[in-house]
């Protein structure tokens, strides 16, 4: 079982450097303030999203957070995977898996009735680790996004 630790202010000099990891990987264009400003509610805890830090709290090997909604369709309260990241080191052992295995009953518990993630169409390895963990295309549906 892969420890899930829900982050705190007191993480964030632990998270950032990730998250940039992570935006490097994804091609994200953001700065380093720009990432804790957006950081800092989450830390806070707004009640919009969550942040967990994955593995050892001192020394995490990665994190992800999940943004939470509302869908009638869906019965109530839904949630979406934001960002998710393993340390490219450890990664093909599992924790993945054991994240996502841990995390659905987690919410479950909270009244999350649906979890949604987005991934890049030519992603294989990742559209095979969220196949694995049951995720599901929605038949008739693709997301379309309006930036603000």
């Amino acid at each position: 079982m892969t420890a899930l630790h829900i982050a705190t202010p007191e993480d964030v000099d632990r998270l950032l450097p990730m998250i940039a990891a992570f935006h490097v990987e994804m091609g994200i264009e953001r700065s380093d303030a720009q990432r804790a400003e957006v950081l800092g509610p989450l830390l806070d805890g707004i009640p919009h999203g969550v942040a967990y830090l994955i593995g050892p709290r001192r020394s995490p090997v990665g994190y992800i957070v999940i943004t939470f909604g509302y869908a009638i369709e869906l019965g109530g309260i839904e949630a979406f995977i934001d960002e998710f990241w393993i340390r490219p080191a450890v990664r093909g052992r599992g924790m993945g898996s054991e994240v996502l295995a841990d995390l659905g009953p987690a919410l479950g518990q909270h009244g999350v009735k649906a979890l949604h993630l987005e991934v890049k169409r030519e992603d294989a390895a990742a559209q095979k680790l969220y196949t694995r963990n049951h995720f599901r295309l929605r038949d008739g549906y693709c997301l379309m996004t309006r930036k603000l």
